[in-house]
């Protein structure tokens, strides 16, 4: 099998690569026929035909477009068909690069548009149609925009900012390997992403820039799965990179498969954004493929409620249904998703479409990124509104992941408070304190660190 995998220029997603067409090069609406008709009973005595229903496996088969996409691909791809919007490919080929692009969607800031026409962009950008039809063409503040569309705040670099802030390079045994953990490790596997997002912790990694330090290929993985058989105490692998699921079904099972292979490795974890920005990549073939593999676990990356769309709601039950449980993974980013009630509404949402939230990450120290951290105070102010304020399966683990490369820490509001003699004293989520007999317990006796009479005199 390994002779028939080949990559593409450029590391693309393994299809023809084509000369990308101008998409913008006319505008206008384009009317389509519709299937739904209007009914009435204007004469009850003559029954009304009875509609044809779509089987179960038919509607699993059909790719929902919301009306907002509608309406952006009549206006922007009038000459895209409704088979090739929902294609991945198509999305993919489409995908806004570069200032011509831009302009044709979005009116841009001022500094929007020095940093585009600025040289040397660090990471390179790439918006899916699909993604750019959620995006405010005037506003420049709007969250999702400002997460997918560079500013001159990318040139600020910081004196505690690095290309690599986790450390991963020091990590890694051999090429596409990042092994921090004992039993874990992290597989990339490319170094594509179908939406290049400003704040990517692995921004020297990927988009195929000239600054880029990993290219990928069949003899890297090679390697790398190489070295995973001969660990033994290696039981979980992240396949992530890039973002694995812009890999060719042929392609993304022939890692499974491998990885299948070795006796000790006892799950899969698959790290990516698609479902969120190229819905159209969850095709029933794919989930098809990928339950062949269990026990397989995708976490995906959500960044704010407006990602929840009928698409990314089909594409994310498409793979529950196929028996993968979803995880989410959230960037606490400043201007985006700082807010109780904007983090509540988004992991609501995902509760709703079937993903379990699982981390909320403090922004990673990596270059040119200052303006999207916030302090380490709101991310425990945010847990704090959400601990007892709602369901606990929607509450996520605030954590900050080491800068060098010392792991994800975890980051909890003060609930322990100290102790009195036998007691713990814990506070709650009204801020109200009550006692728990720990008189076995060592916590808060070393040292006297929680003598609650002592902090409270």
């Amino acid at each position: 099998m390994e002779d028939t995998i080949s990559f593409g220029a450029n590391d693309e997603p393994p299809s023809p690569i084509l000369t990308e067409p101008d998409p913008h090069s006319e505008a206008g609406l384009v009317v389509t026929s519709s299937a739904f008709r209007l009914h009435t009973r204007r004469n009850i005595a003559t029954p009304p035909k009875r509609e044809r229903t779509l089987s179960p496996q038919k509607l699993e088969s059909t790719q929902v477009i919301s009306p907002r996409s509608q309406s952006f691909r009549s206006l922007f791809y009038p000459n895209a068909t409704e088979e090739q919007w929902n294609d991945w490919r198509w999305q993919v080929r489409n995908r806004i690069r570069d200032l011509k692009g831009i302009v044709q969607i979005l009116k841009l800031s001022e500094s929007e548009l020095s940093a585009l026409t600025r040289q040397g962009i660090y990471l390179p950008v790439g918006i899916t149609p699909y993604y750019a039809s959620l995006l405010e063409p005037a506003n420049p503040d709007q969250p999702l925009r400002r997460t997918v569309l560079t500013t001159e705040n990318e040139y600020l670099v910081t004196p505690d900012e690095a290309d690599d802030p986790l450390g991963e390079n020091g990590h890694s045994p051999v090429p596409g390997i990042v092994h921090r953990y004992p039993d874990r490790v992290l597989f990339l596997t490319t170094g594509f992403c179908a939406v290049y997002c400003r704040y990517c912790t692995r921004s020297r990694a990927v988009g195929n820039n000239k600054g880029a330090e990993y290219t990928f290929d069949i003899n890297q993985w090679n390697n790398a799965i190489a070295y995973i058989k001969n660990n033994s105490a290696i039981r979980d692998v992240v396949i992530s990179g890039g973002d694995p699921l812009t890999l060719s079904d042929d392609k993304l099972e022939y890692l499974l498969s491998r990885l299948r292979d070795i006796p000790h490795l006892e799950m899969l974890r698959i790290g990516t954004k698609v479902p969120v920005v190229l819905p159209q990549r969850i095709t029933p073939e794919l989930t098809k493929m990928l339950q062949k593999y269990h026990p397989l676990w995708m976490s995906i990356h959500f960044t704010h409620p407006d990602e929840l769309t009928p698409e990314v709601k089909q594409s994310c039950e498409r793979l529950a249904n196929a028996g993968m449980p979803l995880g989410s993974q959230t960037v606490l980013l400043k201007g985006v998703n700082d807010d109780v009630e904007t983090m509540k509404d988004l992991m609501h949402g995902l509760l709703k479409i079937r993903v379990r939230p699982y981390y909320l990450y403090q922004c990673d120290p990596v270059r040119g990124s200052a303006h999207f951290r916030t302090t380490i105070d709101k991310g425990i102010e945010i847990i704090r509104g959400l601990r007892g304020h709602t369901s606990g399966y929607a509450v996520p683990h605030y954590v900050i992941d080491a800068p060098g490369g010392g792991g994800k820490i975890p980051l909890l509001p003060d609930y322990l408070v100290g102790r009195d003699g036998n007691d713990v004293i814990l506070r709650n989520y009204e801020n109200k304190l009550f006692r728990y007999c720990d008189s076995e317990g060592k916590t808060g006796r070393e040292n006297n660190q929680f003598d609650i009479r002592k902090m409270l005199s």
